[in-house]
């Protein structure tokens, strides 16, 4: 079966990790090695079932509160670097896309073409990424309320691709502070629209250190297990081997060396939950 048909299967559960941006290769090797074990030990726990792993990392980080702030590698050498990381583990890859000149080539690379939150509605940006055919992951806007993610995915829905996961990443609330509605994840299986839950993101504190946006990675575990709870259908988050030296978001994600223990708390979170839905429908 293709990474495609798997994903969009009733009961996949997606889980987009990686680190913010592509800082190097040699990064993107130690966090894909680390990935590997960590899926293989959560397979040998029956935690895998439906789960589909996705190697994500930003080739252009646009959104950046400064100008001098480090942006990536850019569109050509990061696709490249994605591409290696594809063909040497067998991930497919999820990458940002800012701009319309970007989609066609991304989409030679990437497995799932991800709208950044600031930019859901922008009509010809998501219409592009939607007429490639590709699975979108699309992050819902700080300033939308959960009935108004409808609209972005009608518009895709126009183009003909049902493929679409909207990624839920806190809304605004008061200045530098970010609070998450988990009664979103109800409204959008209403709707039949599958979600990812960012859980990093979330943790975030947009501007709050003046030319940089400051986090509370503390709480990313904690969030992404209630979203699961609540009715995510995927997951997303950004990790690093030493959060205090990324060149993106480092303060809101979480360290490598934790990642094993929050993903097993979440899939556990999410065995539960199926298990009582399956003895729900005896």
């Amino acid at each position: 079966m293709d990474f495609e048909s798997k994903i969009l299967k009733n009961d996949s559960f997606p889980l987009l990790l990686g680190p913010c941006v592509i800082e190097s290769e040699a990064l993107l090797y130690e966090i894909a090695r680390k990935l590997e074990q960590i899926f293989q030990k959560l397979n040998q726990e029956d935690l895998m079932d439906g789960v589909v792993p996705v190697f994500k990392a930003s080739y252009d980080k646009a959104n950046r509160t400064s100008i001098h702030s480090f942006r990536g590698p850019g569109l050509e050498a990061g696709l490249n670097a994605l591409a290696k990381i594809k063909a040497d583990f067998g991930f497919p890859v999820v990458s940002d896309v800012h701009e319309i000149n970007q989609v066609k080539e991304s989409a030679e690379v990437l497995d799932i073409i991800q709208i950044p939150a600031f930019l859901c509605r922008q009509t010809d940006l998501v219409a592009s990424a939607a007429s490639t055919g590709k699975v979108l992951n699309i992050k819902k806007g700080q300033f939308l309320s959960p009935p108004e993610i409808k609209n972005i995915v009608d518009k895709c829905k126009e183009l003909n691709n049902h493929k679409v996961f909207i990624c839920e990443r806190g809304n605004s609330f008061g200045y530098n502070n970010l609070v998450v509605d988990m009664r979103m994840f109800e409204q959008a299986r209403q709707m039949g629209i599958r979600t990812v839950f960012d859980a990093t993101h979330s943790c975030q504190m947009p501007g709050a250190g003046g030319d940089r946006s400051l986090g509370n990675s503390h709480f990313a575990p904690i969030l992404a297990r209630a979203a699961v709870a609540a009715g995510a259908t995927g997951l997303f988050a950004e990790t690093h081997p030493n959060p205090s030296e990324a060149l993106s978001d480092g303060p809101n994600m979480i360290p490598l060396s934790n990642l094993e223990e929050a993903l097993r708390d979440v899939l556990l979170v999410r065995k539960l939950f199926l298990n009582n839905k399956k003895e729900t429908l005896v």
